[in-house]
C-alpha cells in the first residue's frame, strides 16, 4: 500500500512540475497526429465499405453533401452515394445468379500525403488502384485502374468525413 502512495506522489509532482512547460506548438503537435491516425482509419473505412459493398457504411464516411467524382461523372449526397454502392452490389448478385460470379475487388489507397488547411479542413492526396482477385484457376489477379486522387476532408460533430472525392483529378 505504502508503494502504491508513493507511486501516486511521485506523478502528481511530476505532473505538476512538468505540464506548465508544455506548450501550445506541442499541444497543436498531438492534435495533428491524432487527426493524421483518425484521417488513415477514415480512408480505410472508405474502401473496406466500397469493397464489401456496403451502402450504408460508404455513406457514413461521406458529409451529407459528399460526392465522388471521375472525371466529368460526380456523385452528390448520401443518398446517390449509397445507390452507387447498392447498385455495384446488385450487379454482383445477377452475375453470380446468372453463372458468372465476379472476382473479389480490392481498392488500395498509396503514398498518402495528408495536408492540414486549417484545424477541420484537409486534403488527402494519394494513388489507388483497383484490383480484381483470381476467378477461378485460369483467371490471375489484374489491376483493372490506376490513379491519383484528391479527397476535401472536413471535420463535422469531432469527426473527419470525406466532402469531396476526386479520383482523377485534372491539376
Amino acid at each position: 500500500m505504502l508503494n502504491k502512495t508513493l507511486m501516486f506522489f511521485a506523478i502528481v509532482v511530476f505532473g505538476v512540475f512538468y505540464f506548465p512547460f508544455v506548450n501550445a506548438a506541442d499541444v497543436d503537435d498531438l492534435r495533428e497526429a491524432k487527426d493524421r491516425a483518425e484521417i488513415q482509419e477514415l480512408m480505410w473505412r472508405y474502401v473496406r465499405a466500397l469493397d464489401s459493398f456496403n451502402g450504408d457504411a460508404y455513406v457514413k464516411v461521406f458529409t451529407e453533401d459528399g460526392q465522388f467524382r471521375s472525371g466529368q461523372n460526380a456523385t452528390k449526397g448520401r443518398k446517390a452515394l449509397k445507390k452507387m454502392v447498392d447498385d455495384l452490389r446488385k450487379t454482383r448478385a445477377e452475375r453470380a445468379a446468372s453463372g458468372t460470379p465476379s472476382p473479389p475487388m480490392n481498392h488500395m489507397i498509396t503514398n498518402p500525403h495528408i495536408e492540414f488547411i486549417d484545424k477541420d479542413h484537409a486534403r488527402y492526396h494519394s494513388y489507388w488502384m483497383t484490383v480484381f482477385g483470381a476467378n477461378g484457376p485460369d483467371s490471375p489477379p489484374r489491376i483493372a485502374a490506376s490513379g491519383r486522387g484528391i479527397d476535401e476532408l472536413v471535420r463535422v460533430d469531432g469527426q473527419w468525413l470525406i466532402q469531396s472525392r476526386d479520383v482523377s483529378p485534372q491539376d
